[in-house]
């Protein structure tokens, strides 16, 4: 249930984005995804060798357990009697802020495009790892754009909007709710591969990652193609660009990659864009479009930061539509 008071919620929202947008990352020290990272690593390590089905399902309760009850204490703090109101508020949004992470996720793609740019093929091959799972040794220049093009869109869904998807959800318990989903993204991330070493350890977090992002990656497609609509009104190069593609792409494409999610988000940025996106041996989207170019990169770069800005918009709106309901 969304509280009455929502415009403290709208608010918080709010000023989550603007610290975001003004300072990024919090150091690790006081970044509470970093402290949900040393749990997952200290529960990983000491793994069981035999049922390890099992156990990475306790390490799920144990991990949402942590982290909901973070949000659930950050926000009994902030409504204590003597705790002056922006103080309240300030202490929301930064924790709140945790959870999404814009800067942070298009920041790299301006790095790598900066690298491509100049020929520095080696140093993107030893960047790409860290955002997306595949072997760089042999990609060419256009996979390698494709794959920073994938990895923006992707999590996109995972990085912003499923966090202030469950924020506005949840309502008052919104903080909870984005802490319970960061929890699960964050063992997805950490353990939730198909390789032997994790297949078992980390199939409970990667099914959980799978449900939650459910909802989010499919809303995803009408932000991208709202986004693509102002993408074609600015950009000089409007011909390439093609709004309602998004969805013919998302609805052609959306279930051809592994994950029954990300194939969404980047499918539909494939249409939007104009462009085939192809992790080699494993998916082709958007197969009738030329292949991506290294301008590409900063395309989506656009695309995005436009969605974002769209889903907090969105969202920001419905907490407070949802509040004079509320009220009436």
């Amino acid at each position: 249930m969304i509280l009455q008071d929502s415009g403290h919620l709208a608010l918080v929202l709010l000023l989550a984005t603007t610290i975001d947008i003004i300072f990024g990352e919090p150091p690790a020290a006081v970044h509470p995804v970093v402290w949900m990272g040393k749990l997952i690593n200290f529960l990983k390590n000491i793994a069981p060798k035999i049922h390890r089905k099992f156990y990475g399902l306790i390490m799920v309760l144990c991990c949402v357990f942590f982290a909901a009850s973070l949000g659930y204490f950050v926000l009994y703090i902030a409504a204590l009697p003597g705790i002056p109101r922006i103080l309240a508020l300030l202490l929301e949004a930064y924790f709140l802020k945790a959870t999404f992470a814009i800067k942070c996720l298009l920041s790299p793609a301006r790095e790598i495009y900066q690298h491509l740019e100049e020929n520095r093929l080696e140093k993107v091959r030893a960047l790409l790892p860290i955002y997306v799972s595949r072997n760089t040794s042999k990609l060419t220049k256009t996979h390698m754009s494709s794959a920073v093009i994938e990895s923006v869109s992707e999590n996109y869904v995972d990085c912003i909007l499923s966090p202030i998807f469950y924020y506005t959800l949840f309502g008052e318990f919104g903080l909870v709710a984005a802490y319970t989903f960061k929890a699960t993204s964050t063992l997805d991330s950490m353990v939730g591969y198909t390789t032997e070493q994790y297949k078992e350890l980390g199939y409970f977090s990667a099914k959980s990652d799978d449900v939650l992002n459910w909802i989010p990656a499919r809303i995803s497609v009408i932000f991208i193609l709202a986004a693509a609509v102002i993408v074609a009104m600015i950009s000089k190069k409007q011909g390439k660009i093609n709004p309602f593609n998004s969805i013919r792409s998302a609805l052609e494409d959306g279930m051809k990659t592994p994950s029954p999610n990300s194939g969404y988000p980047m499918a539909a940025t494939a249409g939007a864009l104009g462009v085939k996106l192809e992790k080699p041996d494993y998916y082709v989207l958007g197969a009738l479009y030329p292949p991506a170019e290294i301008k590409d990169i900063k395309r989506v770069s656009q695309l995005i930061a436009i969605a974002s800005g769209f889903s907090l918009a969105a969202f920001m709106a419905v907490i407070q539509i949802a509040g004079i309901h509320l009220c009436l």
